[in-house]
């Protein structure tokens, strides 16, 4: 059902991604060209090229919007290791490791699928957390290389990318650009102010709170020990908002184990994240009912 599941939502963002297009070229199609048919196909195409690159690059995308670098066991032995346990606890094959270059303690998964995974962890982390957190966290990354999750994960942030793009360009068309400037701007301001938040919402939608729960429940019973994790989210929530990231796209918060970006304005609005203090409870109260610590 994991597979099934990953795919059939997958496929809804496409259609999402196809459909939101069509509407944004229909529109701009007719502000500045008066051919509202043609806009829409051209923007129908770049819909269907965003498609086809997301679903076969999206990981790889996604590594290069942070600057991650494949380390190896050599240049990474602690990440490695702790990887390497959980993923023979959890019966997955062993993911590629990646470091992203900065000291905003952090950690996502990333991949098509379980064969074809990535984690990624950032130095920050590596600094902050001791093993039991690393652990927890870790844990947590691949509950969602094992739920399929990372896919649809890497496809949402990779268009959401797309549509943030897609809004700019309406901006800087609607200022420098021909057609009717003065209802046209008008047009673009509203078109712009539609897709930016969607921008956002692809990522909720793909990976609902609830996937996150799941990945903090089944990380933290993987390895019997609630508490590590719940230590870990509680560090990491406080670090982030004291020193968020300061490259990537926010759009693409629904992939790290908490917000890595400020927490303002259609950031905190959009949230794919539950609330760390939701989710400590939760882990608490598990490991009350495990007699874990």
């Amino acid at each position: 059902m994991g597979a099934i599941g990953a795919s059939l939502r997958t496929l809804g963002l496409f259609l999402f991604m196809f459909a939101l297009f069509g509407v944004v070229g229909f529109v701009l199609g007719g502000y500045f060209a008066n051919d509202w048919v043609t806009g829409a196909l051209l923007f129908l195409v770049l819909a269907a090229i965003m498609n086809s690159i997301s679903y076969f690059f999206s990981s790889k995308i996604v590594l290069w919007s942070y600057k991650a670098k494949m380390v190896s066991e050599a240049e990474a032995p602690r990440l490695y290791r702790t990887v390497k346990r959980i993923s023979d606890m959890s019966g997955l094959p062993m993911p590629k490791i990646a470091l992203v270059p900065t000291q905003t303690p952090n950690a996502f998964a990333t991949g098509r699928n379980p064969k074809n995974a990535v984690v990624a962890a950032t130095e920050g982390i590596l600094k902050m957390l001791d093993d039991n957190e690393l652990q927890g966290v870790l844990a947590h990354e691949m509950a969602h290389v094992k739920d399929r999750d990372i896919l649809v994960m890497s496809v949402a942030a990779t268009l959401a990318g797309a549509i943030s793009f897609a809004a700019r360009f309406a901006i800087w068309g609607s200022l420098f650009g021909g057609g009717r400037r003065d209802e046209g701007s008008a047009i673009i301001m509203v078109l712009v102010a539609i897709t930016a938040p969607i921008a956002a919402l692809l990522v909720q939608l793909a990976i609902s709170r609830s996937r996150e729960y799941k990945a903090d429940y089944e990380g933290a019973k993987l390895i019997g020990k609630p508490l590590y994790l719940a230590s870990a989210l509680g560090k990491l929530e406080k670090e982030n908002k004291r020193n968020p990231m300061r490259f990537g796209n926010p759009a693409s918060q629904g992939l790290w184990i908490v917000n890595p970006f400020s927490a303002r304005g259609l950031v905190s609005l959009f949230s794919t994240h539950p609330p760390i203090q939701e989710r400590i409870n939760r882990l608490n109260k598990m490991a009350d009912q495990m007699g874990a610590y």
